[in-house]
This record gives structure tokens, sequence and C-alpha cells, in this order.
């Protein structure tokens, strides 16, 4: 049996979204039944998912007001199915911050509302200044230089792990 799947996502510099298209891609392999969706464009009735996974980038410290809020809204449903959190912040580029166990901003989201789901991960960004607008530019380059993190202008690094990502899809896929 294929189990209909949603993916939510919520996405600021892009890199959330291309997460979400390879566990898409790879879901996809063994179940058809997968349809992607930005937190903005979601207006479904969550019940009609047997899965339901959401990612959620990081800006300023914080994920996106709106996945809260879908959170706290469909709580009652989301307990009710499977369903996979993870999240997507440049701190989890260090070694000893990129679990959901040791990674401070997914300690304090999930302090902040009442969901506990099924699987959860993290994942480090993409850095990259160039993309930014100045202000952007300027309060990133001020967090990585509090973190000792690279600060230079030119610098455009993708940390994700993509073996990570593709293990998570086959967590997800055996959920």
């Amino acid at each position: 049996m294929n189990d209909k799947t949603a993916i939510i996502y919520s996405s600021v510099d892009g890199q959330t979204l291309k997460i979400c298209n390879k566990l898409k891609d790879s879901l996809q392999q063994s179940n058809p039944n997968i349809v992607l969706f930005s937190i903005d464009d979601f207006n479904e009735d969550v019940s009609q998912y047997d899965k339901l996974i959401i990612g959620a980038s990081i800006r300023y410290g914080v994920h996106n007001k709106k996945v809260i809020y879908f959170i706290n809204t469909h709580k009652k449903e989301l307990d009710s199915i499977k369903t996979a959190f993870f999240s997507v912040n440049l701190v989890a580029r260090k070694s000893e911050k990129n679990t959901p166990a040791t990674n401070p901003y997914v300690i304090k989201f999930f302090k902040t509302i009442d969901w506990t789901p099924t699987v959860v991960e993290v994942f480090a960004g993409k850095l990259d200044y160039k993309k930014y607008p100045y202000f952007d530019r300027i309060m990133i380059q001020f967090i990585m230089w509090m973190t000792k993190g690279p600060t230079n202008i030119n610098t455009e690094i993708e940390y994700t792990n993509w073996e990570k990502v593709k293990k998570f899809g086959m967590q997800l896929g055996n959920m």
C-alpha cells in the first residue's frame, strides 16, 4: 500500500526546498503518492494524508511563524498520523550541533510547541552572502563572526550533508 504523503516546507533562501525535493525524489521511487507544498500554499485537509513531513529553515534564530501556527492549528490531526519535522540551519554545520538533541534551534522550537513528531532531524543549510539582501548579509556576517564562521562576502558554502538527507529519506520511507 502506498501512503499518501505531503511534504510542507518553509524556505527563505531555497535550501530547505532543495532538501524537500531530494526527499520527494527519494520517496517517489517506492511511492508515487508524494505531494510538495509551500507552507504558504497548503490548504488541504491534513487528515487525508497518512504521513506529513514538515521542513523549516531558520532566519535570525526562529522558524517561520506560519509553521508554528500550522502545527498548533493542526495538532490533533498531526497526532493521528505519522509525521516528521526537520530544521535547516547554519548552526548545524558544527558537528556538536547537528542532531535534534544538540541543535539549539530545534530544542527551542520543541519547547515552544506542544507536538512530538514521529521523526525529527536537522540539516546544515547553505551560506551564500551574494544572494542575501544587504541587511540580511550584514546580520548573517555578524552571527557568523560570533560563531566563528566565514564572514567573507564572496563565501558560498553548501554545508548540507546530502548523505544524511538520503538516509533521512530512507527512514521516512520506512516510517
